[in-house]
């Protein structure tokens, strides 16, 4: 079985930006992620909160931390899934669909995944009208009225890329405030083809090969009201992705984030978490490279202090 000084699971901006700390402290460095390198920063449109970048699109931004991984020598295996994980003791285990690696060092930078609506029509649809990434599946309805769901930073995103796509973007929202950065707030509704259905909740999506309408619900007034669309693009939140590391003994909280100190340790000797996977309350690309840098410098620390001999 390889030998390895750290392993991180997930790369994503908080798993590459650890690698190359990780491997800049000289530790031998291997990444692991069951899709391909880059994480969900790739589906944004637009990045233009990252310090140093005044506008790149998240796909760019991560294939440059890729690139720069690779660079300095960090081993990074794509499309490769960790189904078990031992993680008691000096040297831990990482079992993979292919392989079992020893590891002096676990670093979960695992993310997240889109959360859904959970209801009716949606599953049926999906991939048939319904998605959940804008910058993957917009191109398709352009010239289309298109609805998204959501009020937060996602949500706007991808509802001012739509707007330069689509005919007719209709932001659906719960409440009747935007969750978002101001000043995506302010650009969202300066858009002339984007309107605000505010106070509103959709109960149902509707067609039979194609999204064709949508069952909607003013959660204040009661009224329900039907809506001709083509395509709607879910942006509603997101889970964390902790399954694996629950089950083998590194602690959550309730919604299933992995609970974390301000080094990135968890409740495992040896054991770090970065990024959209931890209770940190800020999930963005600059605050989940911060944290996968604290964990990989403290995972050089751990070793020199408490493994060598």
């Amino acid at each position: 079985m390889e030998n390895w000084d750290i392993i991180i699971i997930g790369a994503g901006s908080a798993g590459l930006a650890a690698g190359i700390y990780a491997i800049r402290s000289g530790l031998k460095t291997l990444i692991l992620d069951e899709k391909l390198a880059g994480g969900n920063i790739s589906d944004a449109p637009n990045v233009e909160n990252y310090p140093g970048f005044t506008k790149i699109s998240g796909h760019e931004l991560s294939e440059k931390m890729i690139s720069q991984c690779k660079k300095l020598g960090v081993t990074i295996h794509e499309l490769e899934t960790v189904n078990k994980l031992q993680l008691d003791g000096e040297t831990k285990t990482v079992t993979t669909h292919n392989t079992t690696y020893l590891t002096k060092t676990v670093l979960l930078a695992t993310g997240s995944h889109h959360k859904t609506l959970e209801v009716k029509g949606e599953k049926a649809l999906q991939g048939r009208g319904v998605s959940y990434c804008g910058i993957c599946d917009g191109p398709f309805f352009k010239g289309k009225n298109v609805v998204v769901i959501g009020g937060g930073n996602s949500a706007c995103i991808t509802s001012l890329y739509l707007s330069d796509i689509a005919k007719q973007v209709t932001i659906i929202h719960r409440r009747n405030a935007f969750k978002a950065e101001h000043k995506l707030s302010l650009d969202v509704t300066s858009k002339s083809n984007v309107d605000v259905l505010w106070n509103t909740e959709i109960e149902e999506i509707k067609g039979d090969k194609q999204v064709k309408t949508v069952a909607l619900k003013n959660n204040v007034t009661g009224v329900k009201t039907e809506f001709v669309v083509d395509a709607v693009f879910v942006q509603v939140g997101e889970t964390p992705n902790s399954a694996v590391a629950k089950v083998s003994g590194v602690e959550t909280d309730e919604v299933g984030y992995i609970k974390i100190n301000l080094k990135q340790e968890t409740n495992l000797s040896g054991v770090y978490a970065a990024g959209d996977v931890t209770t940190h309350p800020i999930k963005q690309v600059g605050t989940a490279v911060g944290q996968g840098i604290t964990a990989a410098l403290q995972a050089h620390s751990y070793i020199r202090r408490h493994l060598q001999k």
